[in-house]
């Protein structure tokens, strides 16, 4: 006989625990398995919680529903008569009595229950394993290093009248990570931002992510915001350097021109150094240039109130894992990377390297601003508030 399979009960709690940010080894202990079979799991489902797992719906049958079956059964009861006391249609009585036929023992419940589960456990096909036109598509995206988040909405607005072209970016991952859905190499992970080769839960027990005091979400910036046609609003993040230096550097990329300012980050990037490198950086700026600045929900803008009453900006938060709503930031970011190198230590690069990285950008002529550079750009838009009433810009 071979080992016996572990009830899908007690995987469903592993799998729970690992989802409230228990290790696969501690998750096992909680739940009495030991760790080379918790480890084994999470592996064979490349760290995403399987389906299986999930509490069972009203769709399903209970292990306890079918024990009042089996009784019931034995007392003679009718499919008819079963389905009226369960409150279940007769016809998923009938199919649950025909599951194993009545034998000597007649319909057991444990036996059901384990034929139920090895039933939900069989590897259903996914669609980017037998969609072939649309793997294709999401694996040229996937080389390009897009998101699966990115693809994901990119094909819907690429593809509006096809919705055999469009895939969650959650199926994305699922047919990277777990390779029994077949479909996306797992190699492909390597083109993903984190390059892990397993998903691993985003948070630990015991940590806490609140959000930021005080802070405006993006949903209430005004709407001149979004035309880019007045300069003065930003979009700013933080770059990051190797994990040993816990350095980094500020990016700020103004919307209606693409003009990028680094902000020099030499003591670490808490809030209070970034609040000061922040000040010092827009006192550079005329007022005209200081409206709005939209950040994501990192630490490191926990003073923000302190920020907006020395700049005159008024300041916006992403929605969390929103990379989209700051998308000339992350364009920036990843040209700055030519310059700033993943897995480096940016403490290297003093202001001036930083300030002549910045020029470089805003002398490169840039396609959305119709090959003009950033600064060509702000240095226009400027001109054109400041002419006097009743005298024509300059061409």
């Amino acid at each position: 006989m071979g080992r016996p399979t572990i009830a899908v009960c007690v995987q469903r709690e592993f799998w729970k625990a690992v989802r409230g940010g228990l290790s696969a080894a501690d998750a096992g202990a909680a739940v009495g398995v030991g760790r080379r079979t918790a480890q084994g799991w999470f592996v064979r489902a490349g760290g995403v919680i399987p389906s299986i797992v999930d509490d069972p719906g009203r769709a399903r049958l209970s292990l306890a529903e079918r024990e009042e079956i089996a009784c019931l059964r034995s007392a003679d009861l009718g499919v008819r008569a079963i389905a009226r006391r369960l409150g279940r249609s007769p016809s998923t009585i009938s199919r649950e009595l025909g599951r194993r036929p009545a034998g000597r023992g007649g319909y057991r419940a444990s036996t059901a229950q384990a034929e139920a589960d090895r039933l939900a456990r069989r590897p259903k096909p996914a669609r980017l394993a037998t969609e072939l036109v649309l793997r294709r598509e999401v694996q040229d995206r996937l080389k390009l290093n897009n998101s699966p988040e990115q693809i994901a909405r990119r094909l819907r607005e690429d593809f509006p009248e096809d919705p055999e072209m469009w895939v969650s970016h959650e199926t994305i991952y699922q047919s990277i990570y777990v390779q029994a859905r077949g479909g996306l190499k797992r190699e492909l992970a390597r083109h993903l931002r984190t390059g892990r080769t397993l998903r691993k839960p985003r948070r630990r027990t015991g940590e806490r992510r609140g959000r930021i005091p005080g802070m405006v979400n993006i949903s209430e910036r005004p709407a001149e915001v979004e035309d880019r046609a007045v300069p003065g609003h930003w979009e700013g993040d933080l770059i990051m350097g190797s994990t040993a230096s816990n350095s980094a550097v500020g990016t700020l990329v103004e919307r209606a021109t693409r003009f990028v300012m680094l902000l020099h980050l030499p003591d670490g990037h808490t809030a209070p150094a970034v609040q000061e490198a922040m000040i010092a950086t827009m006192a550079t700026l005329p007022e005209q240039l200081r409206r709005s600045l939209t950040w994501d929900q990192g630490s490191e803008m926990a003073n923000h109130v302190q920020i907006a009453e020395a700049t005159g900006l008024d300041i916006y938060f992403c929605d969390p894992h929103s990379p989209w709503q700051r998308g000339s930031n992350e364009n920036t970011n990843g040209l700055l990377r030519q310059y700033l190198p993943k897995g480096t230590d940016l403490s290297f690069y003093g202001p001036g390297m930083l300030d002549n990285i910045a020029a470089e950008l805003n002398a490169r002529p840039r396609k959305t601003l119709h090959w003009r550079t950033p600064a060509e750009t702000l240095e226009r838009l400027l001109s054109d508030q400041t002419d006097p009433p009743g005298v024509a810009p300059t061409a």
